[in-house]
């Protein structure tokens, strides 16, 4: 890695941003760690800040954008976040996840960059949208102006590919890539720690294919359409609001949950907790079922700060047997 040429970039990126560089409140904190430090490594939310930290091991300095018990969707950068931005090395983020991301990265980020959308097959949501697509058409105008309204339009694909262990297997093999690109003397390590998390979420992902295959109910109801990739376990995700955790299900749409509800047995209505379960809350009341946790995964929380992605998701795994009456 070059360090004397990047120095000399980012320093010219910092004056061009006059503002920023100059701003009151600084770029960066005291405490933030310079490029002599190593390499570091500017992750956009959790699932990416885990495996980034899984593959760099000690070698690198990984920092996550989006706070604990931040909600990602929401995130506007502070002068400091922006100026990290600006000075790190590998900047790994999701094209049309988090806006005001995409924008930084583009305006700021003088290192490389692992776009997820470049590395990973995301799913498609022509499929979702046709499928509700009649009852939704009385609304069209409606919900997408309340899309723009809230800037969590994603476009044609679904961005919580981390929801399917293997494709987070496929990112963490990329970061992998780019960090012995920029530290050829480490690359071996890089690729063996990528290695190692691969076979961890290959175990993870056998573990939901084998308990998940037999269950009396496929159908679950959840509280965003955040787990569409946990269809390929055989669940029929049945969200209550769309891509956005802050979008409102239109009469129709509760009429149709409940009514499903009751005809499939189902037993439980899932929120979340970086979002409100009001809604959750409500249909499970009019249905007659009870709530509980599953966990999206976009954060870590006061109350999962001690847990990590795979326990997240083998809580999740261990919720879905009990709702769905798995053997």
């Amino acid at each position: 890695m070059n360090l004397p040429r990047r120095l000399a970039f980012r320093s010219s990126a910092l004056l061009a941003a006059g503002a920023l560089a100059l701003s009151g409140c600084g770029a960066l904190s005291d405490d933030s760690a310079s490029a002599d430090d190593g390499i570091q490594v500017v992750a956009a939310f959790y699932p990416l800040q885990y495996v980034a930290e899984r593959v760099a091991g000690d070698l690198a300095d990984v920092e996550n954008l989006t706070q604990p018990g931040g909600e990602p969707h929401d995130l506007e950068l502070t002068p400091r976040e922006t100026g990290a931005i600006v000075d790190a090395d590998l900047v790994v983020f999701e094209t049309g996840f988090q806006p005001t991301v995409d924008d930084s990265v583009e305006a700021n980020a003088t290192g490389e960059v692992v776009d997820v959308a470049d590395v990973v097959e995301l799913l498609k949501t022509e499929e979702h949208e046709d499928e509700h697509a009649e009852e939704e058409a009385g609304h069209e105008g409606e919900e997408e102006g309340h899309a723009d309204e809230e800037g969590h339009d994603h476009g044609d694909v679904d961005p919580h590919f981390w929801q399917d262990p293997l494709r987070m297997a496929d990112l963490g093999d990329a970061v992998a890539a780019k960090l012995g690109e920029l530290d050829a003397d480490n690359a071996d390590q890089y690729t063996a720690n990528a290695a190692d998390l691969r076979s961890d979420l290959e175990k993870l992902d056998e573990s939901y294919r084998s308990t998940l295959t037999s269950c009396e109910r496929s159908t679950v109801v959840v509280s965003h359409d955040a787990f569409s990739y946990l269809t390929k376990y055989g669940l029929d995700m049945e969200p209550i609001n769309g891509l956005s955790p802050d979008a409102e299900p239109t009469p129709a749409d509760r009429a149709r949950l409940e009514d499903l509800i009751r005809e499939d047995g189902i037993t439980t209505v899932f929120s979340e907790r970086l979002a409100t379960k009001r809604l959750a809350n409500a249909v499970a009341e009019d249905a007659g079922v009870t709530t509980a946790v599953l966990d999206p995964i976009e954060g870590l929380s006061d109350e999962t700060s001690d847990d990590d992605y795979l326990s997240l998701m083998n809580a999740n795994l261990e919720a879905l047997v009990k709702a769905n009456g798995c053997q």
